[in-house]
């Protein structure tokens, strides 16, 4: 079975992103689900922009995805420089909380994986006591070795879970998604990073008004100014001048 085109598809960067707002999204995650075929999904951000322009076979795994959400103010930024209409952010964090609530509405089973044992434990038993009826068909902490993959996939495979979501850091979550991806044969599987530590409170996500204006990053920088001073100042920086590279060369071509 094919995988499903999904609309508003625009090539942007290295990359490709959809602009679909949240309810959109939320939409052709269902057609997923409805469809059955195992599909990654990713969001991208300047982090994982980045990222791929190091290395090549993310790149490749990330634009073979139908489905691309803006994830940070930054891809909205650089959207909105090269003339691409991304309107709003999708972040991986939100989506992963919405659909879980969607799950719960419409009866779609949920797998979480990755995380600390501790964080995914805490993590499912939020979503237990918040939505009574949601099937939480698995779980499992992100700690293993390859010697354990074989027999996790199958468990993983045989749970019949609708949605997956692996709390992993990029680029290991877009690798083993896409490794294994056929062999769990879950409709929609999607990366969601440090979401199940800020779920279970572990982790603090930066104040509602920060968010809006796109200075997220910012909170967490200062939270911990040691480990994101490289993916923060440095990676900001890379990104906002990648993205003036591009608008040069989109005025070289429209002008030849």
């Amino acid at each position: 079975m094919a995988a499903i085109e999904f609309p508003k598809r625009y090539a942007l960067l290295n990359t490709y992103v959809n602009a679909l707002t949240m309810a959109e999204t939320i939409e052709c995650v269902e057609q997923i689900i409805a469809k059955g075929t195992p599909t990654q999904h990713v969001v991208i951000n300047a982090s994982k922009v980045n990222l791929m322009n190091e290395d090549r076979v993310l790149a490749t795994i990330v634009n073979q995805c139908p489905l691309i959400n803006a994830d940070g103010a930054s891809i909205v930024w650089a959207a909105k420089k090269l003339g691409v209409p991304v309107k709003e952010r999708v972040t991986g964090c939100d989506l992963f909380q919405q659909l879980v609530a969607v799950a719960a509405d419409k009866g779609y089973k949920v797998y979480l994986f990755g995380a600390k044992e501790e964080v995914v434990t805490e993590v499912k038993r939020l979503f237990e006591e918040k939505y009574p009826n949601l099937q939480i068909v698995g779980y499992r902490n992100g700690y293993f070795s390859e010697e354990d993959e074989p027999q996790m996939v199958a468990d993983m495979a045989a749970s019949g879970a609708d949605m997956m979501f692996v709390a992993f850091s990029s680029p290991k979550k877009e690798y083993w998604v896409h490794k294994y991806l056929v062999d769990l044969g879950i409709p929609f599987v999607m990366g969601v990073g440090g979401s199940f530590d800020i779920v279970a409170g572990k982790t603090d996500r930066a104040p509602v008004w920060m968010q809006r204006i796109g200075m997220e990053w910012l909170y967490r920088f200062v939270q911990e100014p040691r480990r994101m001073w490289r993916r923060y100042v440095v990676g900001n920086a890379q990104f906002i001048a990648y993205t003036l590279k591009c608008k040069r060369e989109q005025k070289e071509n429209i002008n030849d």
